[in-house]
């Protein structure tokens, strides 16, 4: 499910792909649903290859995204708020504990959560592999 979300440079937002042509993508904002191409030259990154630090290895994007799913019952996240009290670290390691905290930034952070509002307000609740081909086998 994530391997079709991209996030770009550049580009604040999720998008998702829609189609594929000759030296671009065809991508969708997730919020405001407007299409437009992605070319070759733009730094282009799945969600489903990103992952991030903790000190056992790293743990892929779809994990920790269940995980804060998990921990906010689905609710969205106030960043504005947590990054203003400085309790964004805080609130990450109540939800992954074992994060690297010499390698994880505040804006590391910052993004994830604001990814997370954006998918969540995009109806998705799945975000591992192992959920979405339970879920892609529920629709057949």
């Amino acid at each position: 499910m994530l391997r079709e979300i991209l996030a770009i440079t550049g580009k604040p937002g999720l998008f998702k792909i829609v189609s594929q042509g000759n030296k671009m993508l065809v991508v969708e904002d997730l919020q405001t649903k407007k299409r437009f191409p992605a070319y070759t030259r733009d730094k282009v990154v799945s969600l489903g290859d990103i992952s991030m630090y903790t000190d056992s290895g790293d743990k892929p994007l779809g994990e920790i995204l269940d995980l804060v799913y998990a921990h906010n019952e689905g609710k969205a996240i106030d960043v504005k708020g947590l990054v203003k009290e400085g309790k964004l670290r805080e609130e990450f390691e109540a939800i992954l504990p074992d994060f690297d905290k010499e390698r994880v930034y505040d804006n590391d952070i910052k993004k994830l959560f604001t990814w997370y509002n954006i998918l969540i307000s995009s109806g998705m609740t799945k975000f591992t592999k192992e959920e979405a081909t339970e879920e892609d086998s529920e629709e057949k």
